[in-house]
């Protein structure tokens, strides 16, 4: 049984690791709002990563943005080291949960894993990387259930509302939910907005190995899901979604993979009926085809070659027309920006026999919330968190490595994002 309790030997219910990266330092920020939501109202928790100074700067900086000033000396600085197994053990020690936000993960994301595994502490990342994530499910899933420690990978926007937006939509859906398509389109103000270079580096490295996650799937010997109603059609490279309006790709990132493994766990714990999974991007107009098929071809022919790699990793801006940077959004560009996922599914109404005829029943739903990859991830990781902290009851019996919806599917999590800005609706 896995166990998620306090004591003086565990003092803190989270330890940010990484706090001071790009994407940490919101995720402190985020984590000093909710500590009365806290176990008995009251969160303790600590920040940790390689240099005190910078962990100093990203207190402070909280501090005044939130206008709490206790932060600058109330909160516990711990110094640890990916390179540093003896530093990572000695904080995995001291925590009930460790947030990882040090990636790309592929390089940096197993130690700290092992780390928690073997010193009993519960893990939860916002990796977006199918390779690292069903890595770490293959080589640490048993050993995780041994201890009763949960591994939960991509907590963030890479992929809690993909994930539980498609049970969201099986659970409002009245009878057999069979498959789900997700169109996602993202909005910015007048300022604009970016994504921090480490989602590029992340998705550079990704497709450089795009063969190794083969081989790795391999290894899982799984069987195929079974399939129930109409199979899903997949749609083309490039196409006009009447959906939502605008010409749509196929999502690139870990939402496929991710899902997928939900399901898997759901057919194979609970006897549930799958739900098969396609997932969309809209890309706009026809001017930014013209600026994603020059930028794809670069992209593609570049990425192959480790020359090419590190063209792309030393000019985020230039390969991808200013959708990456190196100095990522100001806070101006995230408040002008949103996301919103609309989820189209299709199964049999109650009464009807799946097995029987083709699906005769829609539902649509929507996940949308703040800017995606740093307003929306750091709720989406801290109340994943919270959610493992005060529903212990709600998650799996067993520990081991879990994506987002497989930890979740029994827990109030859609209700603490309902109330916290990611909102989850029928239309």
């Amino acid at each position: 049984m896995a166990s998620v309790e306090t004591s003086s030997n565990r003092p803190y219910h989270i330890i940010i690791f990484g706090a001071s990266g790009f994407t940490g330092q919101f995720v402190v920020e985020e984590v000093a709002r909710t500590v009365s939501e806290g176990p008995k109202g009251n969160l303790q928790w600590a920040v940790a990563g390689r240099s005190k100074q910078k962990l100093e700067k990203v207190l402070e900086q909280a501090a005044g943005a939130l206008g709490k000033p206790e932060l600058r000396t109330g909160v516990e600085i711990i110094v640890a080291d990916v390179g540093e197994p003896d530093s990572l053990a000695a904080m995995c020690k001291q925590a009930v949960i460790v947030l990882n936000c040090v990636g790309p993960y592929r390089f940096w994301g197993e130690p700290v894993v092992k780390a928690c595994v073997e010193n009993g502490a519960h893990c939860i990342d916002i990796c977006g990387e199918p390779q690292f994530l069903e890595g770490m499910q293959l080589n640490y899933d048993t050993q995780a259930a041994d201890k009763g420690v949960y591994i939960v990978g991509s907590c963030g926007f890479d992929s809690i509302p993909a994930d539980m937006g498609v049970l969201y939509t099986r659970d409002q859906f009245k009878g057999t939910l069979t498959a789900v398509e997700s169109f996602l389109t993202a909005s910015s103000g007048p300022e604009g907005g970016c994504i921090h270079d480490g989602t590029w580096q992340s998705a550079i490295y990704g497709f450089a190995d795009s063969e190794k996650l083969r081989s790795l799937r391999r290894k899982f010997n799984h069987k195929p899901l079974p399939s129930v109603g109409s199979k899903i059609k997949r749609r083309s490279a490039l196409f006009f979604s009447n959906e939502i309006q605008q010409y749509a790709v196929p999502f690139m990132g870990a939402d496929p993979s991710v899902v997928k493994r939900t399901q898997r766990f759901l057919v194979e714990e609970h006897q549930a009926t799958p739900v098969q999974y396609g997932a969309y991007a809209g890309v706009g107009g026809v001017g930014n085809i013209v600026k994603l098929m020059f930028a794809g071809m670069m992209f593609w022919f570049l990425v192959k070659f480790s020359f090419g790699r590190n063209l792309l990793i030393k000019y985020p801006e230039f390969f991808s027309f200013g959708f990456f940077s190196k100095a990522g959004p100001t806070r101006k560009q995230m408040e002008g920006s949103s996301f919103q996922f609309a989820f189209y599914g299709e199964g049999y109404t109650e009464g009807q026999d799946p097995s029987q005829g083709k699906p005769n029943g829609k539902i649509r739903t929507l996940v949308q919330g703040p800017e995606a990859g740093y307003v929306a991830t750091p709720i989406a990781m801290v109340q994943a968190a919270l959610t493992i902290l005060n529903e212990p009851t709600g998650l799996p019996k067993k520990g081991g490595v879990y994506s987002p919806g497989a930890v979740f599917a029994k827990t109030t999590l859609i209700d603490r994002l309902n109330k916290h800005g990611i909102q989850f609706s029928v239309i």
